[in-house]
């Protein structure tokens, strides 16, 4: 409950700053994390970025101050963070798809995006199934894409990279030269700032060549928490991620350690209900 109570501090100071600039450095001390996990978790829990958050908050008063006052569309372009009134009506028109010099007209309709809040939702008692591993420095090859999480993309363009790799043969390559951890979804050199990271579909590196135009990326010595999935891929993937967000980092007291997080995809159905995946996160306590 505590975590929790903590989250919300964070939803309340950002609102309490809408009109100033935010650090968001800042918005994780109140909630008691690093940068890095909050923003992270903050994704994981509300399906957008915290910045993508900020942008909509802010433009939903922008709206409302258009709508109620005589103010100038200038004016609250500036006290909304944007430097010209041309960047603030394209952000506008992109929420609202209407200009910010036409919202007077009270047939106009705008868009409101609701102030988060974080709750606790009771359920039935779920086992999750994780274990702590040490694991010593490794490397990685494969290929690797960059994708924004901006409106959920990354949900779709994954997906989407998963079935190119299998049209071209790459995970048939891959697979044939697996190592223990099978063909793996990487999480790498996440940008939250930006609202984008690397996705990379890869294996530990082989002692032979693969004769492959690979991307090599060398993973440090961690601490991971590993989580068992089961069921039908991406869907058993992503229920547990979401689950390790919002139910056992608050529990257990452990944190993110800002690292890559992997996906680990052993041989069978990816299809199959009963199909056994892994996640992999690096933590520390």
């Amino acid at each position: 409950m505590e975590h929790l109570g903590k989250l919300n501090d964070s939803i309340d100071y950002i609102e309490e700053n809408l009109s100033k600039d935010i650090d968001i450095k800042k918005v994780a001390e109140v909630a008691c994390l690093s940068k890095f996990h909050y923003q992270r978790m903050f994704h994981i829990l509300t399906g957008i970025t915290v910045g993508e958050y900020i942008r909509k908050r802010r433009l939903t008063l922008a709206a409302q101050e258009l709508a109620i006052t005589n103010s100038k569309v200038i004016d609250i372009a500036l006290k909304y963070g944007y430097s010209t009134p041309e960047s603030f009506s394209k952000a506008f028109s992109k929420l609202h798809k209407i200009s910010p010099s036409i919202v007077g007209n009270s047939e106009n309709t705008l868009e409101a995006y609701p102030r988060l809040s974080f709750n606790i939702q009771l359920k039935g008692a779920e086992k999750m199934k994780y274990k702590i591993v040490e694991k010593e420095g490794f490397t990685i090859v494969g290929k690797g894409i960059r994708v924004s999480t901006g409106n959920g993309e990354n949900f779709k363009r994954i997906p989407k990279f998963w079935e190119e790799c299998n049209e071209n043969s790459l995970c048939s390559k891959l697979s044939e030269k697996m190592g223990e951890l099978g063909l793996m979804g990487v999480c790498t050199d996440m940008d939250m700032e930006n609202d984008e990271f690397t996705y990379m579909i890869a294996i530990e590196k082989p002692d032979e060549s693969l004769e492959l135009d690979l991307t090599e990326i060398e993973i440090s010595a961690s601490t991971w928490a590993v989580f068992e999935a089961i069921g039908a891929i991406p869907d058993a993937i992503q229920d547990v991620t979401k689950r390790i967000f919002s139910e056992w980092f608050p529990s257990t007291g452990y944190k993110h350690a800002d690292g890559p997080e992997l996906e680990i995809y052993y041989p069978g159905d990816v299809n199959d209900e009963n199909y056994k995946s892994e996640v992999w996160i690096p933590i520390i306590k």
